[in-house]
Parts: C-alpha cells; sequence; structure tokens
C-alpha cells in the first residue's frame, strides 16, 4: 500500500494530482484539492525533465573542461589547508572595544565638534554621533579616515592576544570542558 503524501492515509491506488503547483499522489479524499494531473501531462513532463538533463549535461560537459581547471584550483587550495590551519580573520585587527571613547576624546582633544570632524572627514555628522555613542561599527574606510584625522589606533591585535588569555589545563597542555566551564554554583 502507498500512503497519501497529504494526510498519510494508507491507499491502494493514490491519485496523481496537482496542489500548488506540486504533483502529489494522495488518496481519494484528498485528491479534491487539487487538479488532477492526467498521463499525459506527467510524460511530457518526464520528456521536459529528460531534455533539460541532456541540456544539463550538455552544460557539464562544456563545463566540464572549466571543471577539470577549478577543480585543479580547488585541489590547490586544499593542499594550501594542509600546510595549517589559517583563517583570514586570524590576521585581522578587530575594532577596540572603546572605540567610540577613543573616537570622542580624541575629537574634543583636537578642538572639533562633531559637525567639523563630520566636514574634514567628508562623512555625515550624524555618522559621527552613531560612532562616538557606540551605536555602530566604523567601516573600514571611515576607520582609516578617524585614525589619520585624529592621530588615533582604533584597533586591538586578533586572536593572538585570545589565546594567551586561556589557562588552566593539565601538565600535558590538554584542556577538557572542566578547564574552561564556570560553575555557578561554586
Amino acid at each position: 500500500m502507498v500512503q497519501c503524501e497529504m494526510c498519510g492515509a494508507d491507499t491502494g491506488s493514490p491519485n496523481t494530482v496537482k496542489v500548488e503547483g506540486a504533483e502529489l499522489d494522495v488518496c481519494d479524499d484528498c485528491a479534491d484539492f487539487g487538479t488532477e494531473v492526467r498521463t499525459q501531462s506527467s510524460s511530457s513532463s518526464s520528456t521536459k525533465y529528460s531534455t533539460s538533463s541532456s541540456s544539463g549535461s550538455g552544460a557539464e560537459s562544456s563545463g566540464s573542461s572549466g571543471g577539470s581547471s577549478s577543480s585543479g584550483s580547488s585541489s590547490s587550495g586544499g593542499g594550501g589547508g594542509g600546510r595549517g590551519r589559517r583563517d583570514m580573520f586570524d590576521e585581522m585587527d578587530e575594532v577596540a572595544q572603546d572605540y567610540d571613547q577613543r573616537i570622542r576624546q580624541a575629537r574634543e582633544t583636537a578642538g572639533l565638534s562633531q559637525e567639523e570632524l563630520a566636514k574634514q572627514l567628508n562623512e555625515k555628522a550624524s555618522l559621527i554621533r552613531k560612532l562616538e555613542r557606540g551605536d555602530t561599527l566604523p567601516s573600514d574606510s571611515v576607520q582609516t579616515k578617524l585614525e589619520r584625522a585624529l592621530d588615533i589606533v582604533l584597533t586591538e591585535g586578533g586572536g593572538s592576544a585570545d589565546d594567551t588569555e586561556w589557562s588552566g589545563g593539565s601538565s600535558d597542555g590538554e584542556y577538557t570542558l572542566g578547564d574552561v566551564v564556570q560553575r555557578k554554583d561554586s
């Protein structure tokens, strides 16, 4: 017995019905919810699929030469991962937690208003206000402009600083979950 694809009831002779664009094998009760699909349309759809698959295989064969070159590049990329796990974010500096205070203090030290700083940077004053409130992070270009104009640094070191913060672990250098978790009841 076949199950109805709508209600799950067992049915001996399912009806193929189109419901919301999907062809389903349903029981007699659920057949009223859709339009009956005739065998000719299903065969034409299978022809349609075979046509698209043959054109797809043609696309695959035409793309196979490109595929071999891309697979060659992906294998070289995979070889790069074998040298050691490196992440592009490991080398990037992160925006400092107190970037908003750094911007405000440097602006006030320079004797500039938010509007004057914005004009100097060719940015909107509302952006400077948002940055000083900590509502938004500076984009790379705005960060560079601020660092040059105010002679400040808005970044902190990347992942290497986080790696040194860990303490604990056994003498062989391995960590367990107990080394990392802080219990609330203790």
